[in-house]
C-alpha cells in the first residue's frame, strides 16, 4: 500500500486547491491512499511560543503523518504571484525542531500542483516552492507539476472538479507521481 499525505496549502472552506485534492484521491490508482489533510489548528510560527510549550499537537501530528508517508503532495494556492503566507508557515513548523526536520523531509518524495481562478495557474506559486523544497533536502519530482488556470470554472459550488479534461490532467498526475515512489 502506498500513501501520500496531500497537503491544501488554503484555509478557505470553498477552496480550490482542497478541491483539487478530493479528485486526485478519488481517481488514484488502486494500492494508493492519499490522505488529505489542511492547515486547519496549525499557528503562526512563534519561536517564544515553540520555547515555551513545544511543538503544538496539530503540527506534531502532521509531522509524524509526512515522516511515515511515502510521498507528499503540496496542493498550493498563489497569493499575490507567490506561495501563500499560512502555507509557508506551516512548512517552518513542520521544520522544527531543526533536529527533527529530516526524519520529516529529507529525501522525502514530494510533488506540486495547483489551481488559481487566474489564467497562468499557479505557476509562480509553485516556483517558489522549489528553493523552500530544496532547503528541506526533499526529492522533487521534477517531471509534473500540475497547474489548474480558471478553477473557478471547473469547480462547482460544492467543491466538485467538473470538468473531464482536467480531471484526466489530475489522473495523469497522481499516476506519475504514484510511478516516482516507485
Amino acid at each position: 500500500m502506498t500513501t501520500i499525505i496531500g497537503l491544501s496549502g488554503s484555509l478557505r472552506k470553498g477552496s480550490y486547491n482542497t478541491a483539487l485534492l478530493m479528485a486526485a484521491k478519488a481517481v488514484a490508482p488502486a494500492g494508493v491512499t492519499l490522505d488529505v489533510r489542511t492547515l486547519h489548528g496549525i499557528p503562526l510560527y512563534d519561536g517564544d511560543l515553540e520555547a515555551s510549550e513545544g511543538i503544538p499537537a496539530a503540527v506534531t501530528t502532521l509531522k509524524d503523518a509526512i515522516a511515515q508517508a511515502d510521498g507528499l503532495l503540496l496542493a498550493t494556492p498563489e497569493y499575490n504571484n507567490g506561495m501563500p503566507g499560512v502555507f509557508k508557515n506551516a512548512l517552518d513548523w513542520l521544520s522544527r525542531p531543526p533536529a527533527d526536520s529530516a526524519r520529516v523531509f529529507r529525501n522525502k518524495p514530494v510533488a506540486i500542483m495547483g489551481a488559481s481562478p487566474g489564467g497562468f495557474g499557479t505557476i509562480l506559486s509553485q516556483n517558489a516552492w522549489l528553493p523552500v523544497l530544496h532547503t528541506l533536502q526533499t526529492t522533487p519530482w521534477w517531471q509534473g507539476r500540475l497547474m489548474v488556470s480558471h478553477a473557478n470554472k471547473v469547480v462547482d459550488a460544492d467543491g466538485n472538479l467538473v470538468d473531464e479534461a482536467v480531471l484526466q490532467q489530475v489522473k495523469d498526475f497522481v499516476a506519475g507521481f504514484v510511478e516516482f515512489l516507485g
